[in-house]
């Protein structure tokens, strides 16, 4: 199977074309350098590490519970998934269109005109180790977020209903967000975060009531009445 992502033979083949862009010396350098640049191309970081995303996106301060952190995963690994969906339309259309340039290649016969082409299918070919590099990272970031849905799916809460857990996430974030505020903070700040803060216990209160007065209700009309007359 012929190895995917391999762009040495791509820069060993625009190595000598160096000579147009920089000095001599430093083409000898490129030249020079060619094993550790595909290395450090293979290597690069391209999206989040495992270690980011635990700590940069599911912070405790910004999602407080583990359902926050759970639905983060959710939206977070969906992104991912419509990513790597449209770059595989862009793959099929690139190898389509390097094989419309193969072809035009055979049959031009202007010296010029098949230079300009030859670029477009290095090009191309160079942009296609590209994609199944990017498509491979997004892969790796969509497992991961699957790894980190198994963590914090600890069965308390809905994982069907997005809307069920955020009423007690959101008092929390806003209580976190109220304990950083301090006498430099700006006045729209303030109204933002309290504002919320006082919405969300309205909210917990009004749908407390509720739910209390339904219960109520319930257990009225399941309440036997005996000696009823008619």
């Amino acid at each position: 199977m012929k190895e995917k992502r391999n762009i040495l033979t791509v820069i060993e083949k625009e190595a000598p074309r160096m000579d147009q862009l920089l000095d001599p010396t430093q083409v000898s350098q490129f030249k020079s350098l060619i094993g550790e640049l595909r290395d450090t191309w293979t290597k690069k970081q391209i999206f989040r590490t495992k270690t980011e995303m635990e700590i940069s996106v599911l912070s405790d301060a910004k999602y407080p519970t583990n359902a926050a952190k759970y639905w983060q995963c959710v939206r977070e690994q969906n992104v991912f998934l419509e990513n790597i969906m449209n770059l595989s339309f862009d793959y099929r259309k690139n190898d389509v269109e390097l094989e419309q340039k193969q072809l035009e290649l055979k049959k031009e016969k202007d010296p010029l005109e098949k230079k300009l082409i030859q670029i477009e299918i290095d090009q191309k070919t160079y942009g296609k180790a590209n994609m199944q590099l990017v498509a491979r990272d997004r892969m790796r970031e969509i497992a991961e977020w699957s790894s980190f849905k198994k963590i914090y799916n600890d069965g308390t809460f809905d994982t069907k209903n997005v809307d069920t857990h955020q009423l007690e996430s959101f008092s929390k974030l806003f209580k976190n967000k109220k304990n950083t505020l301090t006498p430099g903070s700006s006045q729209p700040e303030v109204f933002n975060v309290l504002g919320q803060l006082q919405t969300t216990e309205r909210v917990v209160e009004e749908r407390q009531a509720a739910q209390l007065k339904q219960e109520k209700k319930k257990a009225i009309e399941e309440t036997p009445v005996y000696g009823k007359r008619s």
